[in-house]
């Protein structure tokens, strides 16, 4: 295999040097642009498309003038190429291109058909033939080969290949789990579920972006504060689909990166995962679907067989449509004799709805209090154990029973979303894209007590504006804004299930004893320990909420200079989540059953919460050469600056820190307001990359890519933790205590937070 004609072999001959020298000349010089206070922008949901134009005898031809039209909406951007017959056009939404090139001297060339995909950056190589461009003859290209020249390792799916896939549900986590290097991991609590690893990092290290903006807006309400609330999850649906991110028929296409990308992308070390939304067309289209599922179709549960149990209801019916078109706007001054102006090429819109209803069917196996020990229990206890199920199983030991069941848990979904884009200008285009996603889940407790139904609500609203501007043929900038809120609500429910009798509040919590707020927004829970068993039977009723707060803006500055691709960048977001935590908690654990006869509980529980209103500020800045060295070789240099200070609060709340944290004997409490960790300003990345095509004949391109990387973590996952310990959820201990307690017994512990100022 011959080397590049452009680059000589030899170490030591006066070419290589040279480029030795750009090469270090280019990192320091981004070094400086980046320490500098001057950054601009930060990661884009676009594509660049780079190329060369030669003659017939594979010689460079300068002075080409090229035009990228976008044959859905008709815009049109323009580049020259350079001495070397290069050029480049950045910030192209992803799409169908036709790619034309004329110059004088040579027959107009076009090439049809050319696909971007977000992220993309890729070469084509045109060849023109010696003619005359006055004549009506245009020579149309066989689809060169795109090479893509990005170092980056990742994975495109666009939405044809979804469209011909059968989604369980509609979301596309399973077309992730598609790309090398994902694995599945498990989920638990309320949208803490749907995650995976990349390469070997934690489930909360990925970064979900759509149309450029941070999507990382989960709401764990009703678990503990932590990765659920600080950031470091997408804002999933309760089910833990995508679908309040958005539908998949409102999806243009995704890329999961999951290696070596560039100084654009980072926040978190895992996979960046880029969404990008469909926009509206010159013509008009409109779809309908409606997916169904139902038990007639389907057999029973071989376990509720074996059990004698009724096939439960299921039930899916995932419907909605699209429609898009241009959109016409009232013309003015013209005398009314053309009321109307026909908007093509100008603006834009994309409407789109989604709905769920389903009833998942489930089969389960538990534990329940055994007739006799309902009868010999305190009678103050009898009631909390006729909440369970009746038993219709074995007899086991110590008081318990089995009862099978089977039953069907619900969910649904309304998902909303509508997109308009407008074109002032070749050079000047903006969007705005608002998106609204209520999803509700209800589940009985299967692992617990059949007769709870732990209910969960999330309702997300998305606010995206952005514009694109083309300041010259070689500058352009793209500008995102995002506001998102996120609110949700956990609770939990008694009902009659399998005979149960629900508990009426005032025998858990007797309503001389409740203090201020525990009918309201509490916990009360009564443990009664299986024994033999391996889980904890309960009878709960239980309420939480929290609400999540994004506002994201970021800008990317594009820059051609020669055969050198500059971007800058920065991208800051600011979260202000709500949390409401359980203002009132009373929790009984009854161990044997000689605990249930006397009405004596070993231990309990009791403790308070109040609303805190965390803080996160998170501050990014980049620069980025792509280098294009040769046809062959394209390096990727870049430099990120991440600044994460740690978590503050609202009114000045801060969680409990430590001191001397590396040394066991000398470790205590910080003074109060004290900072879970100083911020550092020294959290540069420096990003390598490359891309080397072995082979660029058609049918047998390769391309080798490399690069290193540092990469930083937010902390907040850490960090956020501390909003529910002491001294926000103070508890206290309490040992052999009867039901029903005392007035003393089931009063809260104090506060100790400072006061609110």
């Amino acid at each position: 295999m011959s080397s590049s004609p452009e680059v000589c072999p030899c170490v030591f001959c006066p070419q290589v040097r040279s480029v030795f020298s750009r090469l270090i000349y280019s990192f320091l010089l981004l070094v400086i642009i980046s320490a500098s206070a001057s950054v601009a922008p930060a990661q884009s949901p676009t594509a660049t498309l780079t190329g060369t134009v030669t003659d017939q005898n594979d010689a460079v031809i300068p002075g080409v003038n090229i035009g990228v039209i976008n044959i859905a909406q008709g815009f049109q951007r323009s580049a020259v190429t350079d001495e070397h017959g290069a050029f480049v056009v950045p910030l192209l939404p992803a799409g169908n291109y036709t790619v034309k090139a004329e110059r004088e001297g040579f027959s107009p060339a076009e090439a049809r058909d050319v696909i971007l995909n977000v992220n993309d950056r890729v070469a084509l190589k045109i060849q023109l033939k010696v003619g005359n461009i006055n004549s009506q003859t245009v020579d149309v290209l066989d689809m060169p080969a795109l090479i893509d020249e990005s170092p980056a390792v990742g994975t495109t799916v666009n939405r044809q290949f979804v469209a011909n896939l059968p989604l369980n549900g509609r979301s596309f986590q399973s077309l992730i789990a598609l790309t090398p290097g994902v694995v599945l991991v498990p989920g638990s609590s309320v949208n803490n579920v749907g995650q995976f690893s990349v390469n070997g990092q934690r489930a909360n290290a990925n970064y979900f972006t759509v149309d450029g903006v941070s999507a990382n807006t989960g709401n764990g309400v009703g678990a503990v504060p932590g990765q659920a609330t600080s950031g470091t999850l997408p804002g999933l649906t309760t089910f833990g689909g995508t679908n309040s991110l958005v539908s998949v028929e409102a999806m243009q296409e995704f890329q999961v990166q999951t290696s070596t990308y560039s100084a654009e992308y980072g926040r978190s070390p895992g996979g960046q995962i880029s969404i990008v939304t469909r926009s509206g067309a010159n013509e008009f289209h409109g779809t309908v679907f409606d997916y169904l599922r139902n038990d007639k179709l389907d057999a029973n549960d071989w376990f509720a067989n074996r059990a004698r149990q009724p096939r439960p209801p299921e039930r899916q019916n995932d419907f909605g449509g699209t429609f898009s078109g241009p959109i016409l706007l009232p013309r003015f001054g013209d005398g009314g004799s053309q009321p109307w102006y026909d908007g093509r090429n100008r603006t834009f819109f994309f409407f789109s709805y989604e709905g769920l209803r389903l009833r998942n069917p489930k089969f389960a196996l538990t534990n329940v209090p055994s007739v006799n020990l309902r009868q010999t229990a305190a009678t103050a206890l009898r009631p909390v154990l006729n909440a369970f199920p009746l038993p219709n199983g074995r007899i086991l030991a110590n008081g318990f029973a089995e009862f099978a069941a089977t039953y069907s848990d619900s969910q649904s979904l309304d998902a909303t979303s509508i997109r308009v884009d407008h074109t002032v200008g070749s050079r000047l285009t903006f969007f705005g894209r608002y998106n609204l996603a209520p999803s509700q889940g209800l589940r009985r407790d299967g692992s617990s007590n059949l007769s709870t139904i732990a209910g969960s609500e999330l309702r997300q609203e998305v606010i995206t504006a952005g514009a694109t501007m083309m300041l010259t043929p070689a500058i352009s900038n793209e500008l995102r804004v995002n506001f998102t809120r996120n609110e949700g609500k956990s609770f939990q429910r008694q009902d009659n299930f399998g005979g149960a009798v629900p508990v009426p509040r005032e025998v858990l919590l007797p309503a001389q004893h409740a203090p201020p707020g525990s009918n309201s927004n509490g916990a009360t829970t009564f443990f009664l320990a299986g024994m033999s068993t391996a889980f904890l039977p309960q009878v709960s009723i239980t309420d939480s909420a929290a609400t999540q707060r994004q506002f994201n803006i970021n800008d990317t500055l594009s820059l051609t200079t020669g055969s050198h691709q500059w971007k800058f960048g920065f991208d800051y977001r600011r979260l202000t989540p709500i949390l409401s935590p359980r203002s009132y908690i009373l929790a009984m654990s009854f161990t044997t059953p000689a605990n249930l006869t006397n009405g004596v509980a070993p231990s309990a529980t009791v403790g308070a919460g109040f609303e805190t209103h965390p803080i996160y500020h998170e501050f990014s800045a980049f620069a980025r050469d792509a280098w294009r060295i040769s046809r062959r070789l394209t390096l990727d240099l870049g430099l990120r600056w991440d600044v994460n200070p740690a978590p503050g609060e609202a009114n000045n709340n801060l969680p409990l820190a430590i001191v001397n944290a590396d040394d066991p004997r000398t470790i205590a409490l910080a003074p109060r307001g004290t900072p879970l960790w100083q911020t550092t300003y020294n959290n540069f990345a420096p990003r390598l990359g490359l891309a080397y095509r072995l082979f660029e004949s058609s049918g047998r391109e390769a391309v080798l890519r490399g690069g290193f990387g540092v990469f930083y973590d937010t902390g907040n996952s850490q960090g956020s933790a501390g909003f529910d310990r002491y001294p926000f959820v103070p508890t206290t201990l309490r040992s052999n205590v009867t039901f029903p307690l005392s007035a003393t017994q089931v009063a809260p512990p104090p506060f100790t937070i400072a006061p609110r100022y």
